[in-house]
């Protein structure tokens, strides 16, 4: 797997940044798409969000076993949004703002500086919203989520 493109944004520290898009509503972020995979991006701009989905490059570490930022007790990996996964990959859905050849502006963006692009998809309501949700063990408040920050657990 190889990365399609650069994420800037202005987070160029782990420390203190948003954890999830809610805590990052109004940041602004450039996707550069390498110029190889820019056809992909025909017909993308009628769509209001997207996914990116990406490398956590800074992650050094993988655990089956975390305390998430929105919690105080051990969970498994896979029932959290942490980086420490055993293949490091994020995923995000940002507001797309803008498209300049091959370079998006979105909004919305909680990732860290010049992270690598995986993959971009189009959010789509009828396929990815669910209306009879549960989340699990998070029980934080949206704006709970908007105003907690990163730490060093999860280097």
């Amino acid at each position: 797997m190889e990365p399609i493109g650069i994420i800037r944004t202005p987070f160029t520290r782990i420390d203190n940044m948003p954890i999830q898009p809610k805590g990052a509503a109004d940041v602004i972020g450039k996707v550069h798409v390498y110029e190889q995979y820019a056809e992909g991006l025909k017909d993308l701009e009628g769509f209001s969000h997207i996914y990116l989905i990406y490398l956590f490059h800074r992650a050094e570490k993988t655990r089956l076993s975390v305390v998430p930022f929105m919690d105080t007790v051990s969970r498994g990996v896979f029932a959290t949004r942490s980086p420490l996964r055993p293949n490091h990959i994020g995923l995000s859905i940002v507001e797309l703002a803008g498209i300049d050849n091959h370079v998006l502006t979105v909004q919305g963006i909680d990732v860290l500086d010049q992270t690598p692009l995986l993959d971009i998809k189009p959010y789509i309501a009828a396929f990815d919203a669910v209306g009879n949700s549960t989340s699990g063990w998070m029980r934080a408040k949206a704006e709970e989520v908007a105003e907690k920050r990163s730490d060093e657990r999860f280097r």
